[in-house]
C-alpha cells in the first residue's frame, strides 16, 4: 500500500506574491493603528532580519501584535477583513490550482507559516486548508493575546518541530507518509531537508541556488500572472 501524501505550503511569497506580516504591518499604519514613521522603520528593520535569518521572533512578535492587542478582538476582526479585501484577494489563480490539485488527489494539505495566526487563519480558509501551522500566539485570562508566543514558534527549525507534533496527533511519523513541501526561502531550508519532495516555489536568489545544486524541483508560480 502506498503511503498517505502530506502536502505542506509556506505562505508568504510561496502562496501568496507578499508576506502577509509585513503587509499587515502597512495595512495597520494605513488605518492609523500605528505611528506610521516609527512603526515602517522597525517593521523594515524586522523584516530585513527576516530575510537574512537573524530574525527574533519573540522581539518581532511582541512588536507586530501590539496594535492588535491594544484595540481588541473585536476591531480585530473588522479590520481583518478589510485587510483580506484590499491585499489578498483575490488569490492568485496558479497558487489556487496547486493547492486544488493536491486537494482532488486526496492528499492531507497543511499551510506551515512563520506568520501568527491571527493574520494567517483567515488565509488559509481562503484557500480552503483548514490544517494551519503557525506561530500560535499566548492569551490572557479573557481569551486576547498577550503579545507573547505559545509553544514552539514554526519558524526555521520550528517548522519541522511544529510538523513533526502535527503528524504525531494524527498518530504518523515521518517515515510513515510521503511529503512535499514548497516554500520560497532558505529560512525553510530545515523543513525542506526534511521532507520527501522539497519544490522551491518563486525561490529567492539564495534558495534557487540551492535548489539548481541539489537537483531539486523549482516552481515559479506568478510569472505569468
Amino acid at each position: 500500500m502506498s503511503k498517505p501524501r502530506i502536502a505542506l505550503f509556506d505562505l508568504d511569497h510561496t502562496l501568496l506574491p507578499i508576506d502577509s506580516d509585513y503587509s499587515w504591518g502597512e495595512f495597520t499604519q494605513q488605518i492609523g493603528w500605528t505611528d506610521s514613521a516609527e512603526f515602517k522603520r522597525r517593521n523594515d528593520a524586522f523584516y530585513q532580519h527576516y530575510v537574512a535569518g537573524t530574525l527574533d521572533v519573540h522581539d518581532y512578535v511582541r512588536f507586530s501584535t501590539e496594535a492588535l492587542r491594544l484595540h481588541g478582538e473585536a476591531a480585530y476582526r473588522e479590520a481583518h477583513a478589510r485587510f483580506m479585501r484590499d491585499w489578498i484577494l483575490p488569490l492568485r489563480p496558479a497558487a489556487l490550482a496547486l493547492v486544488r490539485g493536491h486537494q482532488a488527489a486526496g492528499d492531507q494539505l497543511a499551510i506551515v507559516t512563520a506568520t501568527n495566526e491571527l493574520v494567517t487563519r483567515p488565509i488559509a480558509a481562503a484557500f480552503g486548508v483548514p490544517e494551519l501551522i503557525a506561530v500560535e500566539l499566548a492569551r490572557d485570562a479573557g481569551g486576547w493575546i498577550t503579545g507573547e508566543i505559545a509553544g514552539v514558534p514554526s519558524m526555521r527549525e520550528g517548522k519541522v518541530v511544529r510538523v513533526a507534533a502535527w503528524l504525531r496527533a494524527r498518530n504518523l511519523d515521518w517515515l510513515d507518509v510521503e511529503t512535499t513541501f514548497y516554500s520560497d526561502s532558505t529560512n525553510d531550508l530545515p523543513l525542506l531537508e526534511r521532507v520527501d519532495h522539497p519544490v522551491a516555489t518563486n525561490p529567492d536568489a539564495r534558495l534557487r541556488t540551492i535548489a539548481l545544486e541539489r537537483g531539486w524541483r523549482i516552481l515559479d508560480l506568478f510569472t505569468n500572472d
